[in-house]
């Protein structure tokens, strides 16, 4: 197991690499955008400040987060199957 690729030493290489990707990278968190631009921006703090579970019927530009989310939280206790 050596190295894959060379290591990318400035910003400028990896712009050339993922040019291809202009979609992919940079990842921006959506919550570090602005309101206009997504539904987690805007606020005067890096928050999501709502639940972010969305319904199934919710129309396509308010579905980000967990979409249609069966159960969240951590699981407890772990009951017994028969």
């Amino acid at each position: 197991g050596g190295r894959m690729d060379k290591p990318a030493l400035k910003a400028g290489n990896n712009s050339h690499k993922y040019k291809v990707k202009r979609n992919c990278w940079p990842k921006v968190r959506g919550c570090a955008m602005n309101p206009v631009e997504h539904p987690h921006g805007g606020g005067n703090h890096q928050h999501v400040g709502h639940p972010t579970t969305i319904a199934r019927a919710a129309v396509p530009g308010q579905k980000v987060g967990l979409i249609a989310a069966r159960r969240t939280g951590i699981l407890r206790g772990g009951g017994k199957k028969k």
